[in-house]
């Protein structure tokens, strides 16, 4: 086998390291090919390949993150990760790490760890990697790796989010909420909300944006029957589809550019969290991406018609 081929092999895990690293496609996308780039220009062939690239792709993503937080502290709104409809590694003997470290609630607290911690959390918890390779990714110690493991296995414990553990319900209820946003169905939507329910979107000031978070069933059904006649106004497609291993749904206009990508947190029977993204920047690897202020323009007009 030779480099090429090698590095197709395991291009799906350092796409999947580097995306829960750094919460962006594109980003993890450039790691990689960073990666493949390095890979390619060493002289000689590591004892490991896994491990040498694997350590290569943390190590590059970890200078992107550490500088990508400075600019996430200048966004505009709330910040959200690019939406993933597909995870392209599976390992059977991890798929219950890698489907919790997927979802957007969870990639949104390992936003509070420190680069390093992430990085170390990422390659222990999630994909099962030795101190000895986790220490030869991050730069630092064994002792120190252990060190930071434990403060970020605290820091995630302390805040891990909880799903409907059947997957399948999970869909079903979902499901019944897209129908009824479709139907313009706000007493059978209000009916799958959960009393505390959040909504908010990501739409870094290039899209419209109602407000940062709504908070109660009342307040989330309230925007979501605003929602509802602009999006048939303009013959939005609701497209159900699971995001970041999630339930959720791809907004589309009537020539099927992407609005917005929705996400639900689902437990106890109820939806607990709306997450949407709608900044066209964090939209463009899925398909062409539509003008949200053009859709909203016409929808607007069609209300005043």
């Amino acid at each position: 086998m030779n480099h090429a081929e090698e590095f197709e092999e395991l291009r799906p895990l350092l796409f999947s390291i580097a995306y829960r690293l750094l919460g962006s496609v594109s980003e993890a996308e450039d790691a990689v090919q960073e990666t493949w780039l390095r890979f390619a220009a060493s002289p000689t062939r590591p004892d490991s390949v896994k491990a040498f690239l694997s350590a290569t792709v943390s190590r590059i993503a970890i200078d992107v993150l550490r500088s990508a937080r400075v600019r996430r502290e200048e966004y505009v709104g709330p910040w959200f990760p690019e939406p993933l409809l597909a995870d392209p590694y599976q390992d059977p003997q991890r798929s219950a790490e890698l489907a919790d470290s997927l979802s957007m609630a969870a990639l949104l607290l390992l936003e509070r760890l420190s680069p390093l911690e992430r990085a170390v959390f990422v390659l222990r918890e999630v994909f099962g990697f030795g101190f000895p390779e986790v220490a030869a990714a991050v730069g630092r110690s064994e002792t120190a790796c252990r060190q930071l493991a434990v403060r970020a296995r605290r820091h995630v414990d302390a805040g891990r989010p909880r799903f409907e553990a059947d997957r399948v319900k999970r869909e079903e209820l979902a499901g019944r909420f897209l129908d009824a946003f479709r139907n313009g169905d706000v007493g059978g939507l209000t009916e799958l909300l959960a009393a505390d329910v959040q909504m908010g979107g990501d739409g870094g000031g290039k899209a419209p944006q109602w407000a940062e978070r709504f908070t109660g069933a009342g307040a989330v059904a309230e925007v979501l029957g605003t929602l509802m006649p602009l999006s048939a106004r303009i013959a939005a497609q609701v497209q159900p589809h699971p995001v970041n291993g999630q339930p959720g749904a791809i907004f589309r206009d009537r020539d099927g550019g992407v609005l917005s990508i929705w996400t639900f947190d689902i437990l106890d029977g109820l939806i607990q969290t709306i997450r949407t993204v709608n900044n066209p920047d964090k939209l463009g690897h899925l398909a062409p991406v539509a003008n949200a202020w053009t859709a909203l323009r016409e929808a607007e007009r069609g209300r005043a018609d």
